[in-house]
């Protein structure tokens, strides 16, 4: 099976395993999806849902981080782990946002990847779920998926991302990345994938190996 139907047919299969899949980050605008993303950095979505349910009542907008006391935030934001760095990245952000953004978040990839703590996954989730100009998350989850369907044999994010992307069309990366993230977690697990029970197993590179 040639890469681009294998996509088209595993991008299938997971849209109608997972048809409402979302991000589980709980934010009510740009900004605080964009910190809730650098904060789960080696941690779990559930517990920066915990964390940020308090820290955005705390500090309410880009100001408020802007201004925050480097210390505070950390003890606000320690459960997260990586504190120290995480804090630093969110003030410094947020300043970069308020001096050269008037406090918006921007929209392209270069603005994005110009502001501390923001790599190209965090760049393309707010890319795709605030704009709407597609893009491809490559997490833990992705990665190991990609590579195990057949659709990859890079292991380095970034190169995973340039191979795949243009197997997928814009408009369908993001919540193809989101639906990763669920298969991933109900099916396609990294030390004991449920090959008997998942919905890709008639297309999977892995299981055609074995």
């Amino acid at each position: 099976m040639e890469r681009q139907e294998l996509a088209d047919k595993f991008v299938e299969i997971m849209e109608t395993a997972y048809p409402d899949a979302v991000c589980s980050l709980e934010c009510e605008n740009p900004l605080q999806l964009l910190i809730s993303v650098q904060l789960a950095a080696q941690c779990t979505d559930a517990r920066v849902n915990i964390v940020t349910k308090t820290l955005f009542k705390k500090y309410p907008d880009v100001y408020a981080f802007a201004g925050a006391e480097l210390s505070e935030l950390e003890q606000d934001i320690k459960s997260t782990g990586f504190y120290h760095n995480k804090a630093k990245n969110i003030i410094g952000c947020c300043r970069r946002l308020i001096d050269v953004y008037g406090g918006r978040v921007p929209d392209t990839m270069e603005d994005l990847l110009s502001l501390p703590g923001v790599g190209r996954k965090t760049a393309n989730l707010i890319l795709g779920d605030v704009f709407h100009k597609g893009g491809m998350v490559i997490d833990t989850h992705a990665k190991r998926i990609l590579k195990r369907v057949g659709l990859t044999k890079e292991t380095d994010p970034t190169k995973v991302e340039f191979d795949v992307s243009p197997l997928i069309s814009r408009e369908k990366q993001s919540d193809f990345c989101h639906r990763l993230v669920l298969f991933g977690r109900d099916v396609c697990d990294a030390r004991r994938p449920k090959c008997e029970i998942c919905p890709a197993c008639a297309i999977c590179g892995t299981l055609k190996t074995k």
